[in-house]
């Protein structure tokens, strides 16, 4: 069976659907070149200085943003944590168009937070995975651009040598003609536009970025072998002339080192932009699975370890990512939301053994707001012709991702779906008493409706107790919405109302 041939495929077709982070620690700190994304797209983002205390409590000293957010890139000074700043791909058009443009961003963002308020930016990515099919060709004439007026931007404002430019691309930019690493190219219709970018790279002393997802392979195809995604080294290999590789991450690594052979590139420094394991959403996305690949990549970084092309040079990583974001698009996966190694809070999902008998710590000083929930009124009828309406509704403006099937709270039964909707609705909207009635079928509690540890009825951070995260909330509206979860809820309560009578 061929197990290259499968991630590599099943990534292609994925992200044709894509729309789309104190007191250092012994053992973690000492790893060269741990780090992780911090995402902020949260209806009730934490306080900057809560995470950045958390980044650095657990021995992270690297943290990559997609976007400059003032409020978050100010926490981050004189902090000693190292930054990868990200440039949004809809920044990259004007970006493109004029050095100028260029110049007054690297001003505003980059300069002025390393000279004003010690930021340590490291480097500057310029778009984030500029090249999904999903775009349509959209960033294929902007992005190559826009990375050579930042970089210009960069020399002019005299941070060329402390600033680095990167590209962060997804794994489908190159491809196996033969089903094994050393059949590995860049994909035949964006070749030239990457050797362009690599040459630029590597001409600047500047690394590529590529993301990497074993968690899709699994997600894609129900007969991608289990262990051949984790890094226990039991799966079946995949042999290619003397190596054989017994994970996907390394196969897909490799892949990628020998495009960059092919085309006379070697030595360019390669970094892991995102890779993670999500914890809620599907059935494979479950706080077992985060931990067994995650416990593995940290033991790598911990020994040092890299792949079979490079085993003396493992790469820079970028855990992906730091905290669940609740905010965030569902349209590659309800699991979208559940990458995170803490909860929305901070508070711990699972354990990992961090090296030097170290382990993860939680958030400290996070503010929550009343012990109440919005629950199922105790006089409210599953028969109600208007409850698949309100938990529609609900899930339409709050985050239900955790009631799909395979998911942490999938085996709810009816009344306590309907509560698990109401909940999340009443925490996103502040517990607002009028947030919890859906025509009377709701009733605000006082008890924990939590039926175990892993399926949580939330209580949301009170953001009003954390000033500098006000500015950042998400409103309702904010929450990106996905009308056929909205459905599916909606079809699943009535379904068991209609076994019910």
């Amino acid at each position: 069976m061929d197990y290259l041939r499968y991630f590599l495929a099943n990534i292609l077709v994925l992200f044709v659907t894509f729309l789309s982070i104190g007191h250092e620690h012994k053992g973690l700190v000492a790893v060269h070149g741990l780090g992780v994304n911090w995402g902020t797209r949260a209806t009730h983002p934490l306080q900057p200085e809560i995470v950045v205390r958390l980044i650095k409590d657990n021995g992270l000293k690297k943290v990559k943003l997609f976007e400059a957010e003032p409020w978050v890139l100010q926490a981050l000074g004189n902090t000693g944590i190292e930054v990868m700043l990200g440039i949004p791909n809809d920044f990259l058009a004007p970006l493109a168009s004029s050095v100028r443009v260029a110049e007054d961003w690297v001003s505003q963002n980059v300069s002025a937070f390393i000279s004003k308020y010690g930021v340590d930016i490291r480097y500057v990515a310029v778009g984030n995975e500029p090249f999904l099919k999903t775009y349509k060709d959209s960033f294929l004439q902007t992005t190559f651009p826009a990375l050579k007026n930042v970089q210009a931007a960069l020399i002019k404002a005299g941070l060329g040598r402390q600033v680095k430019v990167t590209v962060p691309l997804n794994a489908d930019v190159y491809e196996s003609s033969t089903d094994v690493p050393s059949g590995g190219n860049f994909r035949s219709d964006i070749h030239d536009l990457m050797i362009s970018i690599i040459k630029f790279l590597s001409d600047s002393a500047s690394p590529i970025t590529i993301n990497i997802y074993p968690f899709l392979s699994l997600y894609a195809d129900p007969h991608f072998p289990v262990d051949f995604a984790f890094f226990s080294g039991n799966a079946a290999p995949v042999v290619d002339g003397s190596i054989s590789y017994t994970n996907v991450f390394d196969a897909n690594f490799d892949t990628l080192v020998w495009a960059l052979e092919k085309n006379g590139f070697s030595s360019l420094p390669i970094i892991i932009g995102e890779v993670g394991w999500p914890t809620d959403g599907d059935s494979n996305a479950n706080k077992n699975y985060a931990r067994r690949f995650n416990q593995g990549l940290f033991d790598r970084i911990i020994k040092g370890q890299g792949t079979p092309k490079r085993p003396s040079s493992p790469p820079e990583i970028y855990l992906f990512g730091l905290i669940d974001e609740d905010a965030k698009s569902i349209d590659p996966g309800n699991f979208e939301r559940h990458w995170g190694l803490f909860n929305y809070d901070g508070s711990l999902k699972y354990q990992l053994n961090l090296g030097s008998n170290r382990a993860l710590v939680p958030a400290k000083g996070v503010r929550y707001l009343s012990k109440q929930w919005c629950v199922m009124a105790p006089q409210a009828s599953l028969s109600d012709p208007t409850l698949a309406e309100g938990v529609s509704y609900a899930c339409s403006n709050a985050d239900c991702t955790s009631l799909g099937y395979g998911s942490s709270c999938g085996a709810l039964d009816a009344k306590s779906n309907a509560s698990y909707a109401f909940n999340m609705y009443y925490q996103t909207k502040n517990q607002q008493r009028d947030s919890c009635n859906f025509n009377g079928l709701a009733a605000i509690s006082t008890v924990d409706p939590s039926h175990d540890t892993n399926c949580r009825f939330e209580i949301m951070i009170d953001v009003g107790k954390h000033p500098k995260a006000r500015n950042r909330t998400y409103t309702t509206a904010g929450v990106e919405r996905n009308g056929s979860l909205a459905m599916a809820l909606k079809f699943l309560i009535g379904l068991t109302i209609a076994c019910v009578f």
